[in-house]
């Protein structure tokens, strides 16, 4: 069921018409669907309980995909726990409501600071990945006369089949230590006085489309848990990360059931604890971004639809190449002539488009909405042109919530000082 539907000419959210958020709150602007948000959780709780290991199985959703405090505050109320890579990211989970107690640290640049912050707070485990990680963190721990629970984020050089800039799991990748490796730094981890070996981290990539790779990466970290038993290391939880990928255009993204069902397959039977780390397939598809078109430019070799969003808004198309299907709002009687547009921001940037060469029939002042931009979208936004980051709203049946206010440009310099 899309959350996101055209009723009467006009593309809704839930039951509300996106013109009635752009009058009220103005372009660019974040819309969310809560019920696509609970709707996509229950997907993963659902699957887990299909497999039988949701009594021991945490969702734990990965904050840097959208880091919203109303969000965040809904998954706490769902029951979720948290996947964080900062020290921002846990005061923002705590803010927000979250359970400490079911937050994983993740990172490879912990600070001593955030070391600290984490472990005054109690959060569940440390995602280590290195070796001096692990001494830095076992010296903290003592000097607040504290065990910091830890596992080793393994990297099983594991080919995602994804993006290169968001393949996490091979042996070039900047994450993890090499799983053969893992062992060796697991005995050192268990001699530690300041560490507790909890568990086992392994997280390949982002955008998963193909569920083989993950159960692979699962059928290493099986072995790499029957290997520590065996030397008298035992094992709480095994996280398998997240990644599950969800559907932009024409990808074939599976539902929670199908993705994880060769995964569970490999862990059947197995004592730990499950852990999973979803970010993208949580909210990637309960968000749009919402721009209004300012000028039509036309061309000998290229249309333009300069709008009111940039790639300071929505940076995945600059960065990634990504695609975003672009819809209009409004779809009247009698609409323009179609044309082929780039959809492009104000921005000073070459690079600055949402979208290329798409087939549109539009007129200023036509209201657009980017789709599937709940994930890597506001998390990501800047001030760069010292433009001020869009405002955010939750729709919810047919009511508007406005969870975070347009900044003013006032804002966006009130903690600089000229020279004397």
């Amino acid at each position: 069921m899309s959350h996101f539907a055209l009723h009467d000419g006009l593309l809704h959210a839930e039951g509300v018409p996106l013109d009635a958020v752009a009058a009220r709150h103005g372009t660019p602007c974040y819309v969310y669907s809560r019920a696509a948000l609970m709707a996509a959780y229950d997907d993963y709780r659902s699957a887990l309980a299909a497999h039988g290991v949701a009594d021991r199985s945490l969702v734990c959703y990965a904050v840097k995909a959208n880091s919203s405090l109303a969000i965040l505050n809904l998954f706490a109320r769902l029951g979720a726990g948290f996947d964080i890579v900062s020290g921002g990211e846990l005061a923002r989970v705590l803010a927000a409501g979250g359970d400490p107690g079911k937050v994983l640290f993740s990172g490879v640049g912990k600070s001593r600071g955030e070391m600290e912050q984490a472990l005054a707070a109690g959060i569940r485990c440390f995602n280590v990945e290195s070796a001096s990680e692990l001494e830095r963190l076992n010296e903290v721990a003592r000097a607040h006369g504290a065990r910091a629970p830890i596992s080793l984020r393994v990297n099983p050089d594991v080919d995602p089949k994804t993006h290169p800039y968001i393949s996490t799991g091979l042996k070039t990748a900047k994450f993890g230590v090499p799983i053969e490796e893992a062992p060796h730094l697991y005995r050192r981890a268990a001699e530690l006085p300041g560490l507790k070996v909890v568990g086992i981290d392994c997280h390949i990539g982002s955008q998963l489309l193909d569920p083989a790779p993950a159960a692979e990466a699962a059928a290493k970290v099986v072995a790499l848990a029957d290997r520590l038993a065996a030397d008298g290391i035992a094992i709480e939880h095994l996280d398998l990360g997240g990644g599950k990928g969800i559907r932009y255009r024409d990808e074939n993204a599976l539902g929670a059931t199908d993705y994880l069902a060769p995964m569970l397959k490999v862990l059947s039977g197995r004592r730990e604890q499950l852990l999973f780390e979803p970010g993208r397939s949580l909210v990637g598809n309960a968000g749009l971004l919402l721009t209004r078109v300012e000028f039509l430019k036309y061309g000998t070799g290229k249309n333009f639809a300069v709008v009111d969003a940039a790639m300071n808004d929505l940076m995945r198309p600059a960065l990634y190449d990504a695609w975003h299907d672009i819809a209009k709002v409004s779809h009247g009687d009698t609409p323009p002539p179609t044309h082929s547009y780039d959809i492009v921001g104000p921005i000073c940037e070459s690079g600055d488009f949402l979208g290329q060469a798409r087939d549109l029939a539009l007129a200023e002042g036509d209201l657009l909405a980017v789709m599937s931009a709940g994930a890597y979208g506001m998390a990501m936004s800047s001030n760069y042109n010292t433009r001020p980051r869009a405002a955010e709203v939750m729709v919810d049946g047919d009511a508007i919530h406005l969870i975070r206010r347009r900044e003013s440009v006032a804002e966006l310099f009130a903690g600089e000082s000229p020279l004397p």
